[in-house]
């Protein structure tokens, strides 16, 4: 790091579970977020902002004048952008250093697993069933860690799962596939609280940054969070041994 990195991230350095070697390993990272709406804003921002290498942003979607109540990587001069071009944009705005790629298409299971396979962490800031399940296949393919987030009116949660502990579940196991009755939950036709994107999408963000530094412990179980009364909940989540995506599976690499 130069004088300006190190003033820069400054304040990250300061902590001791970071300190210039945790830093250093943010600056050397790799990262894929798939989405860049409600979610996806505030973990480009953030990751960008906090020195995460290399971001890839990846949402075939447009910036519609209903997105920007919450996905605050967007403005008005971005209607009917790209919205990972649009988050590329507003993250290079905070942080010119930061390597930010921005794939304009859906990923399809080969795609997926091709760039998955060159990232050191994926995000999952997605709102459709389908989706988490293809990025939860390929992260288990690939051997790489997943922080997925979720937010509907006004209930959040976040989990992590990583391939890397042999105890660890995957998202299959938390959801087995074919039974997200919720799958038709999304935004568009139930509505979503501002702010609470944000707050899932800062959560999410932290436990990155934490994995790629090696700061602190990784969030294990699934959270739960009810803006109607402010409270948290955790869960313990077992893997599951009849997991059609990971039981049997061992770390990858």
């Amino acid at each position: 790091m130069n004088d300006e990195a190190l003033l820069r991230y400054s304040r990250q350095i300061m902590l001791e579970a970071i300190d210039i070697e945790g830093q250093e390993r943010l600056l050397a990272s790799r990262v894929l977020v798939v989405g860049a709406g409600g979610l996806g804003s505030p973990v480009a921002l953030y990751l960008a902002a906090a020195g995460v290498g290399q971001l890839t942003l990846a949402d075939a979607d447009v910036v519609e004048l209903s997105n920007l109540q919450r996905q605050i990587a967007h403005g008005m001069a971005d209607l009917q952008r790209n919205k990972a071009c649009s988050a590329r944009d507003s993250a290079l705005a905070l942080n010119p250093g930061c390597d930010i790629r921005a794939i304009e298409a859906h990923l399809d299971e080969a795609a997926l697993d091709a760039v998955v396979a060159e990232v050191d962490l994926v995000l999952d800031c997605t709102d459709r069933f389908s989706s988490r399940y293809a990025i939860n296949a390929a992260c288990r393919r690939a051997g790489v860690p997943l922080v997925s987030g979720a937010a509907i009116r006004f209930s959040g949660q976040f989990a992590v799962f990583d391939p890397r502990d042999p105890a660890a579940p995957c998202y299959a196991c938390l959801y087995p596939p074919g039974e997200g009755g919720d799958e038709e939950l999304r935004c568009a036709e139930n509505g979503v609280v501002a702010p609470l994107v944000g707050l899932i999408g800062c959560f999410q963000a932290l436990e990155a940054v934490k994995l790629l530094s090696g700061a602190g412990t990784p969030h294990r179980g699934l959270s739960t969070f009810d803006g109607m009364t402010g409270q948290w909940r955790h869960f313990q989540v077992p893997r599951d041994p009849a997991c059609p995506v990971c039981a049997g599976t061992e770390k990858a690499g």
